[in-house]
């Protein structure tokens, strides 16, 4: 009788990818779920006895997935795989039972051993995979939402790692938006409190755009404190406290997302673009170099302490189609 094996991520480019990484010779039947509300139904199926689970999900993420696979004691194996590489994330996911963890983009070979290592898999059954792997039809904004969410999860660990902290990360915003619409985008990140924010270009061949942080004022303090700065905290210190967070995040992120397309980024010097203002004000500066753009937004929040920061990254018009034909060969 074959295995029933779950893939729940809210990806299909990652439910594609982890099922063509598994052993073609195993004797499973592969279900797919886009979140985990859909997943533990099909684990209620039976659907699940082994389970690929990622953590940043709609509707109901890994985190939910598990506590409630423990809270009903449900018959599932779990391994986690996901972008978010932080070590409390590892620590966060074995405590609430999962078996393991496998970092994104999956290594086909990594994913075998382990599967062998824990006597999940042995060679020479019989193969009932490829019926299932290509129900998947995936698009372009998928497929860079996940290079997206890769390449935050890489960012998220470093900060994590530096600040010592567990970092919350989202589900990465993917889309191609107008200026009217890029400022409302823009506005919801902080309707009501004041901000500051930095940016940074970038360029590659054929790509270019800009990166820009928008920190919320409330959250200095907290980050200064996490950096270790003993001075009073004034506008000079805040904008050093900009500089070294956006370093971070915004190296990175493009450091991440380059390796996935097999590109090099270029990045110029951070600029202040305004301190303690409305975000309508920082739009007003930069409406100009904003016409048609591809926006990838990530909200990144520190659990435990008042930090919120936002990261946009703002590609030129131009830079679409190139984007669209390095990216392209992750859909085949």
């Amino acid at each position: 009788m074959s295995l029933p094996v779950l893939i729940c991520d809210d990806s299909a480019l990652a439910r594609k990818a982890i099922a063509r990484s598994l052993p073609s010779d195993w004797d499973i039947t592969v279900s797919f779920a886009e979140n985990g509300e859909l997943g533990l139904d099909a684990i209620r199926q039976g659907k699940g006895d082994v389970v690929f689970l990622d953590l940043n999900m709609p509707v109901m993420d890994g985190y939910q997935v598990l506590q409630t696979i423990c809270k009903e004691d449900l018959p599932a194996l779990v391994i986690v795989i996901s972008g978010d590489i932080q070590p409390e994330a590892h620590k966060k996911v074995r405590e609430l039972g999962a078996i393991d963890f496998i970092q994104k983009p999956i290594v086909q070979e990594v994913l075998i051993e382990l599967l062998a290592s824990y006597g999940i898999y042995k060679a020479d059954s019989h193969n009932s995979l490829k019926d299932a792997e290509n129900q998947e039809n995936i698009s372009l904004r998928d497929a860079l939402q996940e290079v997206s969410n890769i390449a935050m999860g890489r960012a998220g660990d470093l900060l994590a790692r530096l600040l010592d902290v567990f970092v919350l990360l989202p589900i990465p915003n993917v889309n191609t938006l107008e200026i009217s619409e890029l400022h409302m985008a823009l506005t919801s990140i902080a309707s009501n409190d004041n901000v500051s924010a930095v940016c940074q270009g970038f360029i590659s061949a054929g790509i270019s755009g800009e990166a820009i942080i928008i920190f919320h004022d409330s959250s200095f303090s907290d980050m200064a404190k996490l950096l270790k700065y003993q001075e009073v905290l004034d506008d000079s210190l805040e904008i050093e406290v900009m500089n070294d967070i956006s370093n971070i995040l915004i190296g990175a992120f493009l450091n991440g997302l380059a390796e996935q397309i097999d590109i090099h980024f270029s990045q110029g010097q951070p600029n202040i673009l305004g301190q303690h203002c409305h975000v309508d004000d920082l739009i007003k500066e930069r409406e100009s170099h904003w016409q048609k753009t591809l926006a990838i937004e990530v909200n990144y929040r520190i659990e435990n302490y008042n930090v919120k920061c936002d990261l946009l990254l703002l590609f030129t018009e131009d830079s679409i189609d190139t984007l669209t034909n390095k990216i392209g060969y992750l859909l085949n």
